[in-house]
Order: C-alpha cells, then sequence, then structure tokens
C-alpha cells in the first residue's frame, strides 16, 4: 500500500502535468511546473516553560514559461479550480511583455531521465510522528541538559525543535516528471553563561561547552600570526568560494576566479567537490531544478580550480555544458546553486593542528559581511581562542582577521580530519599559515 506521502507525490505530478498543458494550449512553447508540499513544526521552550508552538501544512506550485525566447515565471499557493486558472493565464500574459534573451531555453533533453535518478534515502517516516508534546518535551530535556552542565550557566535564551518534511515534483513539457520526498529535524539550545565581571556570554556549538569556553574573552593586540579554523568557521569561508565559482558569477564577471580555470587557486591539501549524491545529505537531490541527472563535480582539485558550477544558462553563455547545479525557487525560476560543497578532510586531528601551531589565533565564531567576490578582499570579525605553546591559553574576542581569499587558500598548510556532514555547506579544521590579526593595539 502506498504511503500518504507517496500519494501526495502522485497528486501533485497529476496536478503538474495538468497545469504544463493547460500553459501549452495557451501557447507556450515550453511549460515548466515545480511543485512542493509540506507540513512543518516547531516548538520553543525558555527556562522550562514553552514559548511557542507553530505547526502548519503548505502546497504551492510555480510555472515558467516560453514563448520563443520570451521567458515569464509566477507562483500560486492557490491551487483550486479558479486559482490554478489565474496562475497559468498570468504566466502568458507576462511571457507576452517580456523581452527576448538569445540565452533563454530548458535544459538538453538528451540528458533528462528520471529512471536514473538516484536513490538518496532522503525521507524519514518517523519524524513526521512528532507531535506538539513530543516536541515540547525534546526541547526541554535539550535545554535542561545544557544548564545542568555547568554552574556558570546562568540563563537560556530557549531552545527549539522544529520538523520539517514533504515533497517536490518537476513536470516539464518535454516529457520529464519525476518527484522526491525529504524530511530534517533539529533541536537547538542557546545557553547563556556569565563572567565574574557579570558580561554574558551565549554560545552556539553542538555543546554547552563551547559557551562556557568563552568566560573571560579579551582581545588581543595587532599581529601576523597564523589562524586555525574551526569546522563552523572553515564552512563560512567555505560558502564565501561558493558564490565565486558559480556560472552566473564568471559570466556576470563579478568574481576574482574569472579565467583561473586550469590555475592554482589554493594550497596542494584543498580539494573542494559538490557532490549531490551523498546518501541522508542536507543537500543531495537525485536530480537538479532542471531535470539533469544528478552529478559529483570536482571544483578545487589538489589547489587547481577544475570547473565552474553551471546551470543550463550560464553553461551557453559561458559556451560549456551544465553541471546539474540549476536550482529552481517557488516560482519556477532558475539560478545556479550549490548542493553538497564540500572541502575534503585530511589526515590531522583538530588537536594536533592546535598542537602544531606554537602560537595563533583559534577561530570559532566570524561576525559581518567583509567579503568582496570581485578582488576577493576579505576582513571579518572574529572571535575564538588564543593558541600559546600548542595549547588553547585564553578566549579571544573582539578581533579582525583580514586577508584576501585568494592568498588565503594559497596558505592552507594543514587541514582536519573532522568533517561533519550535519550542513550542506561543510569543511574540516584547517589552518592558515599567517593572517593579519588587528585588536587592541
Amino acid at each position: 500500500m502506498a504511503s500518504r506521502v507517496d500519494t501526495e507525490l502522485d497528486e501533485l505530478l497529476a496536478l503538474g502535468d495538468r497545469i504544463v498543458k493547460m500553459a501549452q494550449s495557451g501557447g507556450a512553447t515550453v511549460a515548466e511546473c515545480l511543485l512542493r508540499s509540506g507540513a512543518e513544526l516547531s516548538a520553543r521552550v525558555r527556562l522550562g516553560k514553552p514559548e511557542l508552538v507553530e505547526e502548519a501544512a503548505h502546497r504551492s506550485a510555480g510555472l515558467r514559461v516560453m514563448k520563443g525566447k520570451q521567458v515569464a515565471t509566477t507562483s500560486t499557493s492557490d491551487l483550486t479550480e479558479g486559482g490554478i486558472q489565474r496562475f497559468v493565464s498570468d504566466a502568458l500574459e507576462l511571457v507576452e511583455l517580456a523581452q527576448e534573451d538569445p540565452f533563454a531555453g530548458p535544459a538538453d533533453e538528451a540528458l533528462l531521465d528520471p529512471a536514473t535518478a538516484a536513490d538518496l534515502d532522503l525521507f524519514d517516516p518517523k519524524g513526521s510522528g512528532v507531535d506538539a508534546a513530543q516536541a515540547i518535551a525534546t526541547a526541554k530535556i535539550g535545554e535542561q541538559a545544557a544548564r545542568d552542565y555547568d554552574a556558570r550557566i546562568s540563563n537560556s535564551e530557549g531552545a527549539t525543535f522544529s520538523r520539517t518534511a514533504g515533497g517536490a515534483a518537476l513536470v516539464l513539457s518535454s516529457g520529464f516528471q519525476a518527484a522526491y520526498k525529504g524530511s530534517y529535524q533539529s533541536l537547538s539550545v542557546v545557553p547563556i553563561a556569565e563572567d565574574d565581571g557579570g558580561k554574558k556570554r551565549r554560545g552556539y556549538h553542538w555543546t554547552a561547552r563551547r559557551t562556557l569556553r568563552k568566560l573571560g574573552a579579551k582581545p588581543v593586540a595587532t599581529c601576523e600570526v597564523p589562524v586555525v579554523f574551526d569546522p563552523d568557521a572553515a564552512r563560512s569561508i567555505l560558502g564565501m568560494l561558493a558564490g565565486c565559482i558559480m556560472g552566473s558569477s564568471i559570466w556576470r564577471k563579478s568574481s576574482y576566479l574569472v579565467g583561473r580555470e586550469g590555475t592554482e587557486v589554493a594550497s596542494s591539501l584543498v580539494t573542494i567537490v559538490d557532490d549531490p549524491l551523498i546518501k541522508r545529505a542536507p543537500g543531495s537531490r537525485p536530480y537538479d531544478g532542471e531535470g539533469l541527472r544528478s552529478q559529483r563535480n570536482v571544483v578545487v582539485e589538489k589547489g587547481v580550480l577544475r570547473t565552474y558550477l553551471c546551470d543550463s544558462y550560464s553553461a551557453r553563455k559561458l559556451k560549456r555544458k551544465s553541471t546539474g547545479n540549476a536550482a529552481r525557487g517557488g516560482s519556477a525560476g532558475v539560478s545556479c546553486s550549490t548542493t553538497n560543497f564540500i572541502l575534503e578532510p585530511g589526515t590531522d586531528t583538530n588537536e594536533a593542528i592546535v598542537k602544531g601551531t606554537k602560537r595563533g589565533l583559534y577561530v570559532t565564531e566570524m561576525m559581518g559581511f567583509g567579503f568582496n567576490a570581485v578582488t576577493g578582499d576579505f576582513s571579518r570579525g572574529a572571535s575564538g581562542f588564543w593558541i600559546e605553546d600548542g595549547a588553547i591559553a585564553f578566549p579571544v574576542s573582539e578581533v579582525t582577521i583580514s586577508l584576501n581569499v585568494d592568498e588565503l587558500y594559497k596558505r592552507i598548510d594543514a587541514v582536519g580530519s573532522d568533517l561533519d556532514l550535519r550542513t550542506a555547506t561543510a569543511a574540516p579544521t584547517i589552518r592558515v599559515g599567517r593572517m593579519t590579526v588587528a585588536g587592541a593595539g
């Protein structure tokens, strides 16, 4: 017997097929419909008492139509018969007003084959069974565990348990039809600890220990030293690169990596991949937003830039093939996107990297958005810990770290083994051999 979610996917596919045919009957030469459905629950507690419970379900459709080289997109959450009629007629009206784009067009039909899509095990039916009472109870347990860990944890900004599950269906006028389902659950707690001087410290990490270690944080004098980025901070560094290797950034010439394929852009220790085929990973998907089969792309191989990530549009602009990196938003518009964007792990443990650093900064958090993608210039506020003689000496706050990202990647001299795929953009601990740390003077 088909599950409720499978039945929902069948209904979405049938509706998408009807919408595409309506658009074609109205004069569209290409019609592409994305439909989504899902249900979410979020429960927040603070100091053991429930503060908020939100539960909602949604269904929506997005439509991209083309008439020759004219393109228009629209979306709706009104899936009544009247709503669908208006939705399709709006798209057909908009496409008549659109300017022609010589690079417009659907993905190559020869590359569309839903039958070969991988089963990535992205849906856990148990998550959907968590009700509001269980969500509140789980959040209470998480918050209490943090508060009980140490007497210096004096307060809490609360704990939140969330779950989401749903499906997505893609129907194209070329005949492609496919759907898949996914689910996600999370528990977060924000404990607050207090310094001797009364200054409060809030922490974000996977354990309460991160908050406690920040007590007594202070700035350091301006210097040029090695900087170790823990996995969370390294993920932020990797995320900056993600925007710079998009085909859309390359043809717009809004990236410092324009014209750099086949050249050294990082240390030989650095290999970066975009891999949508990892089972149960948060960025995995069986096909991209245009229906192209998902594929693993090696972006940087031992320091050498191997490829940009493209959807069909940016690929045409750059006179190459799509890498299967199209993403489709709620209105069915298409853009480039990463999936599981990963800096591959090395062999050193986090502890070994710290121990091998005589004097430097260990960064756990960065603030601000000081990055220029065109020039590569980078400067952000940071906090973490000072390393002295290969050991954590004291917590550090109110410093700024800076270095051009092109040089930053080339100065990476250690890559950790502690990769964790809890996030779609993920990196292990890395060490940059030398950076400017601006502090108290």
